[in-house]
This record gives structure tokens, sequence and C-alpha cells, in this order.
């Protein structure tokens, strides 16, 4: 039983393995796309940084939580923000895409994977909460570090994720500062 586990984890961990070859819209500072696991892995690099200053939360649940929010990605791909539509139901997509993906795990493990999505997809929880903030955050972050092309468009970055951004002041204080990066990144001719 423990052996079908194990084989069940591995097979689990191979597939989870394309968010690696997942390609994201934004550019690292070399200029190269990043994927979705190195998007995923600054994050949690994020959530441990400033889990100090989040006040009274579950670090080790932030992390959690960071890990899965795009680990659906995997099978479907990323969809830019920019071209996310009302039509189209991102979140449906991901979670039936995350079920598949999650097959292969023992079913209590399974369903911890799929319940924490759920809670960040909610943002049901102060952690949630928090992990969303930083996500949109990470992304703003590559972007203006990111060696982007010439007719890159700062100006989304100014009002993306302000919803999740402004839900703890600590992320808010982030914000200003990567907001004022982003506008002179823009050249300072796009300000808000």
């Amino acid at each position: 039983m423990a052996n079908e586990r194990l084989l069940g984890a591995l097979d689990f961990l191979r597939e989870a393995e394309r968010l690696k070859s997942t390609l994201r819209s934004g550019f690292t500072s070399t200029g190269r796309s990043e994927s979705t696991a190195e998007h995923t892995w600054r994050l949690c690099l994020m959530a441990l940084v400033f889990s100090d200053e989040f006040g009274d939360i579950d670090p080790l649940r932030l992390i959690k939580l960071c890990i899965v929010h795009d680990l659906g990605e995997a099978l479907s791909g990323d969809i830019p923000a920019v071209l996310q539509t009302e039509r189209f139901d991102k979140s449906a997509q991901e979670r039936a895409d995350l079920k598949e993906l999650t097959r292969a795990l023992h079913p209590a493990k399974q369903a911890e994977i799929l319940a924490l999505w759920e809670e960040y997809e909610a943002a049901s929880s102060p952690e949630a909460v928090l992990a969303k903030g930083l996500d949109k955050l990470e992304t703003i972050l590559q972007h203006n570090q990111g060696r982007n092309p010439v007719d890159f468009d700062y100006a989304f970055n100014l009002d993306y994720g302000r919803k999740h951004t402004s839900a703890h002041p600590i992320l808010a204080e982030i914000r200003v500062l990567l907001d004022e990066e982003t506008r002179v990144r823009a050249g300072g001719s796009k300000t808000r």
C-alpha cells in the first residue's frame, strides 16, 4: 500500500514537472520567457521573506498556498491577465486541470491539494488573501525587472491586481514601491 502511494506521488511529480516548461508572458532579466515554475518559486520566496511582516499567520500554510496556486497550469498553460475574458472561466479550467494532474495521488493528498487551491481561489483565509496579493506583486516585480519588448504595456501593471494588493497594509506598501518602479520603467510618462 505504501509502495502504491509512493508510485502515485512520483507519477504526480513527473506530471507537475511540466510547470518548468509552461511559459508565462513575462520575461526574465536576461530576456527569456519566464516559466510558471520560476514564478511560483519566487512567489514562495516572497512569502518566506515577508512572512514576519504579516503578523499572526501560518507561514507554512502561506507557502503551501503559493505552491499550488498555479499548479493546474501544467496542463493547459498560463493565460496572461491581459488576455483573460469574462467568457472564459479560467478558474474552472484550472480546477479541472488540477484534478486531472493530481489523479495519481492518494485520495487524501489529492483532497488536500485541491482544498488548498480552493482556499486560494476564494481567498478564504488570511493566508490565502496574502498569497493572492503576493502573486500579483511577484508578477509586477518580474515585469519591472524583466527585459521586456519595447512595446510592453507598463500602464497595465498600475491597475493589475489592485484589489488583492490592497488587502493588507504590507502588501499595499510593497505595491507603492513597485508602482514607482513601474512608472520609472515606463519612462515616467504613464501615471495613474
